[in-house]
């Protein structure tokens, strides 16, 4: 058994973080970004409105963006824990952050249209549960925009439209072509989570999970290390900027992970995060103590 009201309160808490602190490496990444745009230039005015926003939204306590995104949230537990207790813990914190507004009603029944009124529905928040042998509950948490969502892509490879085949050069090549197709739809500057390999419902799930990772953090793998720095680089060069204004911040940061396949298949799957990169974290020990994680 879980003390509910005690979950309840401090998953509340990591939302309301998650919504008006935007991480401090990507607020650092939105400064080398102004730094390097031109003066006056319109992609240089959209990273000064960012972060003026950016403090005004901790300064108020206030939500980062207005489209607050969908939860998507990792609960690593021991065994014996409820998962289903947590899960009733984790959706009425999205229903009491909503009340609160740091998250806006943003659940919608598909069929109907009718808004669920409290942020809650079918699949939202979208949690993974995972059992670990440590005694303590971790819960991370990504508030995912729609704007970034509707970006997102899947390739198949070979692509021969791309000469894209089924190794790393093709990967970079799809990876590149989706900042292309994205443009500034995204909310550029952006941070990409790819995911090389797996099924295509485990690879959305693996792109998002490449963005709780830290953007100064170096892939424990050398050749993704590589192509992560090189992806970041060479997406920069494209020249769409900010907001698609122009400029020379198009990406704020690019993680690779990868999955066994199936000998048919070759995803490439690019979860696109806008350069609102909101995500917040809670280790709850055994006596329901909290600490707060990056």
């Amino acid at each position: 058994m879980i003390d509910r009201n005690r979950y309840v309160e401090t998953l509340t808490e990591m939302l309301r973080r998650a919504s008006t602190q935007l991480p401090s490496d990507v607020v650092e990444a939105l400064r080398a970004g102004q730094s390097v745009e031109e003066e006056g230039s319109l992609a240089r005015k959209a990273l000064d409105t960012i972060l003026m926003n950016v403090d005004l939204a901790r300064e108020q306590v206030a939500p980062i963006c207005q489209d607050t995104g969908t939860p998507v949230v990792w609960v690593h537990h021991p065994l014996g824990i409820s998962t289903i207790e947590l899960g009733d813990a984790m959706k009425e914190a999205v229903r009491q952050a909503t009340s609160r507004q740091f998250l806006r009603p943003n659940a919608v029944e598909t069929l109907t249209g009718r808004n669920t009124g409290d942020g809650a529905g079918r699949g939202i928040p979208f949690i993974h549960f995972e059992e670990w042998d440590r005694p303590e509950i971790e819960v991370r948490a990504l508030l995912k925009g729609g704007g970034s969502e509707n970006v997102g892509m899947q390739y198949k490879l070979p692509d021969n439209g791309l000469g894209a085949g089924r190794d790393l050069e093709g990967v970079r090549r799809v990876v590149l072509d989706a900042v292309v197709q994205a443009q500034g739809k995204g909310c550029a500057p952006g941070t990409l989570g790819v995911c090389i390999g797996g099924d295509r419902v485990s690879a959305f799930e693996e792109s998002k999970r490449q963005l709780l990772r830290p953007l100064p953090d170096e892939n424990p793998i050398a050749e993704l290390a590589e192509l992560e720095a090189v992806l970041l680089r060479q997406g920069n060069e494209l020249g769409i900027g900010p907001m698609g204004f122009g400029g020379k911040t198009t990406l704020l940061g690019v993680k690779l992970g990868a999955l066994d396949r199936l000998p048919a298949c070759y995803f490439v799957t690019i979860s696109y995060m806008c350069w609102a990169d909101r995500r917040a974290g809670v280790r709850i020990s055994e006596g329901g103590e909290a600490t707060w994680l990056s």
